[in-house]
């Protein structure tokens, strides 16, 4: 199944413990039809000193998601929505909502 999100969109979390946030798109995964998305699924990371004299930390790192877990949200409505592929006169295509029909 084609992946229709893109880096760039803002993306709303549909389940698990983040479900209701909503952030940027970081990076897509299509392969894996994993998605980074800012904020959200975030890990704490133990981090170790990199020279002598430095201290080690804890650091919080945004870990991908399911692909699945995501729908973008659309720019003229403001609600997370299905994405559609319209072809326009010319040949072109483009990402539209499947509510409102606002492009992406």
């Amino acid at each position: 199944m084609p992946l229709r999100l893109k880096k760039g969109d803002e993306a709303v979390i549909l389940s698990g413990k983040d479900k209701g946030k909503s952030g940027k798109i970081l990076r897509v995964w299509p392969e894996e039809e994993r998605v980074l998305v800012e904020g959200v699924n975030v890990r704490k990371r133990h981090q170790r000193a990199r020279r002598a004299g430095t201290k080690g930390s804890v650091v919080e790192v945004a870990m991908p998601i399911h692909s699945a877990r995501v729908l973008p949200k659309c720019p003229r409505c403001g609600k997370p929505a299905r994405v559609g592929i319209a072809v326009r006169e010319d040949g072109s295509k483009s990402r539209v909502c499947k509510k409102c029909g606002g492009e992406f």
